[in-house]
């Protein structure tokens, strides 16, 4: 293991124990006080890890280790995995099982779900349908926001893979017979249709 693969193992671990215990209490000053001196080390310096370093642990409350805390990791962009984060997944999966809907209206069969990959470092979601996936992985922190805003990101990763791997297009406009693009409209996951003007075809998962 290098230098650098072992340093991003024990940031890992410290961001992990830091955002398990802001979520489920019992935070403490020894992982923040860690992760500073390891961030300072490798030159990462940010208004919390100086704080952390320069005020004496004992005088630091509850109050302030919690919004240490936070702001640690919100300036080193922390985003928790799946596996720290479960319900992460489950929104995914949620948004899976809504645009599949889609899916077999139109007629398409074979399984489709969401996996994750050993090689894939980054722990993304990849859509496997019928055994096999392409284009682009899900993030976790996809799952953490609107679940409207999940379900157009399941959508188009479904799409992509789906029309790659059956070698046409879909979903397609009966009206024009062009390809859908999954969408906005009023804060809703929709599919639309770009030809004559984009109008909106269907909500995701109500596709005719």
């Amino acid at each position: 293991m290098d230098s650098e693969e072992h340093a991003n193992q024990v940031a890992d671990e410290l961001t992990g124990r830091i955002y398990t215990a802001l979520r489920d209490g019992g935070l403490d000053a020894e992982p923040l006080l860690e992760l500073a001196s390891f961030l300072e080390e490798w030159d990462v310096s940010t208004p919390a890890t100086r704080e952390l370093l320069e005020r004496p642990a004992a005088h630091l409350t509850t109050a302030d280790l919690t919004r240490l805390a936070e702001s640690l990791l919100r300036e080193i962009n922390f985003e928790p995995t799946f596996a720290l984060e479960p319900r992460l997944w489950t929104t995914l999966e949620r948004a899976l099982e809504v645009v599949e809907r889609d899916v077999r209206t139109r007629g398409i069969t074979g399984t489709l779900r969401l996996v994750t990959h050993d090689w894939d470092s980054s722990g993304l979601a990849w859509v496997e349908f019928q055994g096999l996936y392409h284009g682009n992985g899900i993030p976790p922190i996809v799952g953490s926001g609107d679940t409207q805003g999940a379900l157009a990101t399941v959508a188009d990763t479904v799409q992509e893979t789906i029309m790659e791997l059956i070698w046409r297009v879909w979903p397609v406009c009966a009206t024009h017979d062009r390809g859908l693009h999954a969408g906005w409209e009023h804060g809703m996951a929709v599919w639309r249709c770009t030809s004559g003007g984009t109008h909106t075809v269907a909500p995701v998962g109500e596709l005719p």
